[in-house]
């Protein structure tokens, strides 16, 4: 019996097996966790030291993370990049006890030492080291010892030895090691003008000038002008000289390298002259010697008080008694000099005359220099001077009434006034420096003029 066909198809083969369709729900999950991880893996590659540049993550690869990282995970993770590497421990520098040894009179290391409880074994040692040895020998008061050390044990040990050089000593394992350290100076030039209206000193001091600088002029004009009796209200000066300093500060005064000094309408000029020796001498422009064979007063003194007179009536004896020489009244102790270069002929004590020393000179000239109150060292019989050595001190041995030097000048056994005599001339430069002279002497000069043009235009300035 045949039946009509039905509108519906019915296959009764299995179909394939399909996915079941996720929920929406589930979908909604998924999302949610996943945005929370990427999230985290974001902060964490934020967090990281990693230098290196990070490339852009495609979405695939954040899904890839998101799979496979599990909070844990996540978490050593961020433990790991925030960890800090231990700081290395730097032990501190040792701190030590510092002071100054200062020498007084009579002082020894060995005494500063002892006084401040420092190890006097270490100042054995320390004195076995040559630099060490020769420094504690020549001690004098006012001597500084910088001195770095440890319950009394000596660290370091610091001293100046001159301008430009210092001695350093320092304790090391095996022992002590002593070094020179060169201590470099700069020199700087300087200009200085003066008028004379009572003495140099007072008018040199004035201009700002040191007590050494004008002892220096003084010292290079001895032979022309006396600067107790020759100068005169109206003279004046100009000077360059030296000033040196170290590490930025002042030290001290130098050398005068030229000065001009005008006096009662004479001009007379002095420039410095090193020889290859390293000695020092001042000749005029034209290369003479400024110096002369003699200086007219030996000593530093305060006032002549007896001129040389045939006629004097002496003041102990109140008899007319010829007066053959200076009396130059100076305080007890002041250094007596060698007037020039000479021998000396008599060392000891003359009748009224005191004690005494007589030179014998080149050209048959013999000084005196009476009532000294004692010897120089170095002025012993049959010994050998040079102008401006001490010989002597000032006093007042023998027929005297207050401490004074009596000085005579015999020329060919004559007396001579040392005052008013004619003074032969040092010997000029020596031929073989002499154009090495002028050429040094030309720019000193020029200077020398440029800075009196200035004077005297500002001088001129100023009375407008």
């Amino acid at each position: 019996m045949s039946r009509q066909a039905s509108p519906l198809l019915h296959d009764y083969k299995p179909s394939a097996a399909r996915k079941p369709a996720k929920s929406k729900a589930f979908q909604w999950f998924a999302v949610g966790l996943g945005i929370p991880l990427i999230g985290i893996a974001l902060i964490s590659g934020l967090g990281t030291n990693d230098p290196r540049p990070m490339a852009p993550e495609t979405p695939a690869m954040v899904a890839a993370d998101t799979a496979v990282l599990t909070v844990d995970e996540l978490d050593a993770a961020e433990i790991t990049r925030n960890a800090v590497e231990p700081e290395i421990a730097v032990e501190p520098e040792p701190v030590f006890d510092r002071l100054s040894l200062t020498v007084g009179r009579g002082d020894t290391m060995e005494g500063l030492f002892r006084r401040n409880d420092l190890d006097i074994g270490h100042l054995m040692a320390i004195a076995q080291l040559d630099e060490a040895r020769q420094r504690f020998r020549r001690l004098k008061p006012g001597d500084v010892f910088e001195v770095t050390h440890d319950a009394g044990k000596i660290v370091s040990l610091y001293s100046k030895l001159d301008l430009t050089n210092s001695l350093r000593i320092e304790r090391q394992d095996d022992g002590f090691v002593a070094q020179i350290i060169e201590r470099p100076v700069e020199v700087r030039k300087r200009h200085a003008y003066g008028v004379i209206e009572s003495s140099l000193f007072e008018s040199a001091a004035q201009a700002g000038l040191s007590d050494r600088t004008i002892m220096n002029i003084a010292g290079i004009f001895a032979w022309d002008v006396d600067f107790i009796l020759d100068i005169r209200s109206g003279d004046n000066y100009y000077v360059q000289y030296e000033e040196i300093w170290q590490d930025g500060e002042f030290v001290t005064d130098g050398e005068i390298i030229a000065a001009e000094f005008n006096n009662n309408g004479r001009q007379i000029r002095a420039i410095r002259f090193k020889d290859k020796n390293d000695v020092t001498d001042y000749f005029t422009p034209e290369g003479d010697s400024v110096r002369k064979a003699f200086i007219r007063a030996p000593v530093d003194f305060t006032r002549i008080s007896s001129n040389f007179n045939p006629n004097r009536r002496h003041p102990i004896l109140n008899t007319i008694r010829a007066h053959r020489g200076v009396d130059y009244a100076a305080p007890r102790g002041t250094p007596i000099k060698a007037a020039g270069d000479g021998k000396v002929i008599f060392h000891g004590t003359k009748s009224g005359y005191g004690k005494v020393v007589i030179l014998q000179h080149g050209g048959n000239i013999t000084t005196l220099y009476a009532h000294m109150s004692s010897f120089a060292a170095k002025a012993r019989l049959g010994s050998r001077v040079r102008q401006g050595q001490t010989i002597g001190y000032v006093g007042m041995t023998g027929l005297a009434t207050a401490n004074h030097l009596h000085y005579e000048y015999r020329l060919n056994g004559v007396h001579r006034n040392p005052r008013t005599v004619s003074l032969p001339d040092a010997e000029p430069i020596k031929s073989e420096y002499r154009q090495q002279f002028l050429a040094e002497a030309a720019p000193i000069l020029e200077e020398l003029e440029q800075f009196k043009s200035t004077r005297v235009a500002s001088i001129a300035f100023s009375a407008q």
